[in-house]
């Protein structure tokens, strides 16, 4: 026999098995004691509900402490640095000329080294005015 009708034999029984194993009702002495049981795991599940609660409550409050006095301090050492800063500016020598000027003076060297090397490179020769004609 081939295994793929087997397989689909043993899965079509497989619910007619699992039905025929449920279990018998519980005797009245059973079922009360089952309930009592229930009870008790309700009542206790009521108090860790409520000691989770509080716990959480707790966990929450010393959290926002925490968070409040890292934040102040956070506040200090901003203005501390904040003080430092101010300090090193006011502390830090001015520039003899600003960018503005410095850009003035780059363009001015450029033009006149311009000036020196054309200069130079004509001095070797004289040409004749050819424009004046």
């Amino acid at each position: 026999m081939r295994p793929g009708p087997l397989f689909l034999l043993l899965t079509l029984c497989l619910p007619a098995v699992t039905q025929a194993e449920e279990s018998p009702p519980l005797p009245l002495a059973e079922a009360t004691s089952a309930q009592t049981q229930i009870d008790e795991l309700e009542q206790r599940l009521a108090l860790s509900e409520e000691q989770r609660e509080a716990l959480a409550t707790e966990l929450q409050t010393s959290s926002n402490e925490r968070d409040t006095v890292q934040l102040q301090r956070l506040r200090q050492e901003n203005q501390r640095l904040k003080l430092q800063l101010k300090k090193a500016i006011a502390s830090a020598p001015q520039p003899l000329i600003s960018e503005q000027q410095m850009w003035f003076a780059t363009g001015a060297g450029a033009g006149l080294l311009g000036v020196i090397i054309g200069a130079l490179l004509r001095r070797g020769r004289r040409s004749r005015s050819e424009w004046l004609n």
